[in-house]
């Protein structure tokens, strides 16, 4: 009897050591979680009403790209920015969309343009994109966040 009690606490004492797992740093994890983001990338890109029913990702990609394009073109048209830089045909426009769907729109020019008035071609973008039509933010792991990009458009249509 005296060894079957000394077997079970040898048994007891090395069981013991099987079930000491360390736990983890959840510093470290978060780390480890962090670096298997790509940051870089969304997983759902922002999208208008006219594009929500389309599958194909490529294709709606397209389809929000050129809405934005098209819209932006209409609303700043001919009688603005085309009157102001008849030697322009397409500007480059930095819009932001926001996780509240909110928009930004700032021109994009050279750094060593001076032909620019940048913050009349800023006040005309504001005015005339002020009511644009809403933008549903891009989603990240299920979270809207905020994206930016770089759209040409064209604002002298060769007839």
């Amino acid at each position: 009897m005296h060894k079957v009690g000394l077997l079970f606490l040898v048994l007891l004492a090395t069981s013991c050591q099987l079930f000491d797992n360390k736990v983890p740093d959840e510093n470290q994890l978060l780390q480890q979680e962090l670096q298997k983001i790509n940051w870089e990338e969304v997983d759902e890109l922002p999208s208008v009403m006219q594009c929500d029913t389309i599958k194909d990702e490529a294709v709606r990609k397209q389809c929000f790209f050129d809405y934005l394009a098209q819209t932006i073109q209409e609303r700043i048209g001919i009688d603005t920015l085309q009157m102001l830089y008849p030697e322009t045909d397409t500007i480059s426009v930095k819009v932001t969309i926001n996780p509240d769907s909110s928009l930004q729109f700032e021109p994009q020019f050279s750094k060593d343009s001076v032909a620019y008035d940048k913050v009349k071609a800023d006040s005309i973008l504001t005015a005339r994109l002020a009511d644009f039509p809403k933008v549903e933010p891009a989603i990240k792991r299920g979270i809207k966040v905020k994206t930016q990009f770089i759209l040409p458009v064209i604002i002298k249509v060769q007839k």
